[in-house]
């Protein structure tokens, strides 16, 4: 399992108070400096957290380090006075990895998957491999891969918030039907060859449970690094979870 670190909350600060700090290029750098795999962020049309100015500069530092850069958005997000579009970001900085999310733009965060018909509709997916390795779609635990047609798409990313919402109520049952779900759909993906990804609400407490599965490529954590870097220090914070994401 694999770490890769969401600047959003950084800029979501930087942005609330104006001006630069804190300084989005220099705790990018402190993340690659550890044995992570790369960087997240998920541009969104209001710029309420990463700007289009961001951009750049996140592709050339992930570049210096060679690390992976992975953009998360909605692709039916268009082109407005204040906005590029999704589609153009993705051309003009190709990520390693692009994960679609169907989120609209009201949303305070990313909170349900596709529906397997609307990822076979994605004629789009087509364009997105031409400038990334992995086109990847955030997908619901009780998924069908089954009615997976879209041959573009070569990974998941599983939501896990109701995982991660059972073991904050302390819902032992639910644990077990969430954590099951995230198995069984981790298998079917790996039969089907898909890269497994997972993210939403992980942190140090609910993130060993899932690293017992021994099936998950990838998780993305953005939120509770920052929050859990008030107690720890944020450097501190990720060797942290990366002594759970190695293992």
């Amino acid at each position: 399992m694999k770490l890769s670190v969401n600047l959003n909350k950084i800029a979501l600060l930087r942005n609330s108070r104006g001006g630069h700090q804190p300084d989005l290029e220099y705790f990018a750098k402190e993340a690659l400096d550890e044995d992570i795999i790369g960087l997240t962020v998920h541009p969104r049309p209001d710029e309420r957290h990463i700007k289009h100015s961001d951009l750049e500069l996140i592709k050339n530092i992930t570049d210096q380090y060679k690390k992976e850069f992975n953009i998360e958005g909605n692709p039916l997000e268009e082109r407005s006075q204040s906005y590029i579009g999704f589609m153009e970001i993705i051309r003009k900085y190709k990520p390693t990895q692009t994960t679609l999310v169907p989120d609209s733009t009201s949303q305070i965060t990313s909170d349900h998957g596709w529906e397997m018909t609307e990822a076979n509709n994605l004629d789009l997916t087509k364009e997105v491999r031409q400038y990334s390795a992995r086109c990847s779609i955030f997908v619901d635990a009780d998924s069908d891969l089954n009615l997976l047609t879209n041959k573009d798409i070569n990974a998941i990313e599983i939501y896990t918030g109701p995982y991660a919402q059972a073991v904050l109520e302390n819902n032992n049952k639910q644990i077990e039907s969430e954590v099951e779900k995230i198995k069984n759909l981790s298998l079917k993906a790996k039969e089907l060859g898909l890269r497994v990804n997972a993210g939403h609400d992980l942190n140090l407490e609910n993130l060993p449970e899932l690293r017992k599965l021994d099936l998950i490529d990838e998780v993305s954590i953005g939120h509770a690094i920052i929050t859990q870097s008030l107690i720890y220090g944020f450097k501190e914070t990720i060797k942290k979870y990366l002594e759970v994401t190695n293992g």
